[in-house]
């Protein structure tokens, strides 16, 4: 398999931004497609802001493309150059890798990797950053599935240390020695998951967090009581239903649904509070309110990764 050297990054949200960024500041050319031109002038914003971030607290100086080090802004002028911006999906012919971090459905991910097969190159891996969904199902659509795998990033992945690595069921050594090569070249941790609901880090997670919903729905405790008693009691840096805020409420119904179908236990349940919230729109910090207010100008938490 070539080394890869082009990096396509289909989604420009918080997770597609973040693994571009990644990329770009390890001295690989990025694409970053959306159909949302908003959504890409916003990463392309929030990529700037983030890079110049790491500048400043020199936090980008190991990075392959900064062997010699320059002057603060040169570093960052150097990761955005590497950027290219496409609503296009065509215009990711030239990767060598593709990374999807769109929305989390299985029936919308199919769909696009049937179209990224029929454009890709015929070496290029295809990679789903889902936080659990089947590889091999998605792999299903493809006529490449021993090239195609799972490369679960953490949130937000220019901070976050760990790369899930999910073999399908034809997911090649070869590819999965690639992928894992790119994530240990960002400096990430990386651990293998057979393709199992949830995976790992999921199949753990997010029935806590359900199950923090339950605490909340049936009165145990108060939500901030909740989470100072999972941070001050269990050493974790925020509590599960800040967290919950953090990944999107949606996020976490949807993977539990996932557990709950693909398990076969009543334990994997949603919580009845969970549903409602989503139903109401609560989605979190990306819409200013969920478990809590963010919407307010003090007294809300401020969970720190």
């Amino acid at each position: 398999m070539a080394e890869i050297k082009c990096v396509g990054v289909v989604g420009a949200g918080q997770m597609g931004s973040g693994i571009a960024q990644l990329a770009a500041t390890n001295g690989l050319d990025v694409w970053i497609m959306d159909a949302d031109r908003d959504a890409l002038s916003r990463a392309t914003a929030a990529i700037s802001s983030s890079v110049n971030r790491f500048v400043s607290k020199g936090l980008l100086s190991k990075a392959r493309s900064l062997s010699v080090i320059c002057a603060l802004q040169e570093v960052g002028d150097d990761a955005m150059r590497r950027l290219r911006l496409t609503s296009n999906l065509q215009d990711l012919r030239s990767a060598d890798i593709i990374i999807e971090a769109i929305l989390e459905s299985e029936d919308i991910k199919k769909k696009l990797f049937k179209e990224l097969d029929g454009l890709a190159k015929s070496s290029a891996i295809l990679a789903s950053n889902t936080s659990s969904i089947s590889i091999t199902r998605l792999a299903s659509a493809t006529q490449r599935p021993t090239q195609v795998i799972g490369m679960h990033f953490m949130n937000p992945p220019p901070i976050m240390k760990l790369v899930e690595i999910i073999r399908g069921a034809d997911t090649s050594e070869e590819t999965f020695i690639a992928t894992k090569a790119l994530a240990e070249r960002f400096g990430k941790t990386t651990v293998c998951s057979q393709d199992y609901a949830g995976f790992i880090v999921n199949r753990i997670l997010m029935p806590m967090i359900n199950e923090a919903f339950h605490t909340l729905y049936t009165g145990v405790a108060t939500k901030e009581d909740i989470d100072s008693g999972m941070k001050h009691g269990t050493n974790q840096p925020m509590g599960p239903l800040e967290l919950a805020d953090l990944i999107g409420l949606d996020v976490c119904l949807s993977i539990m649904k996932v557990l709950h179908q693909g398990l076969g236990d009543s334990k994997y349940a949603p919580c009845p509070l969970l549903v409602q919230y989503v139903d109401a729109g609560r989605l979190g910090r990306k819409r200013g309110v969920g478990v809590y207010d963010y919407r307010k100008k003090a007294g809300t938490p401020s969970p720190r990764l």
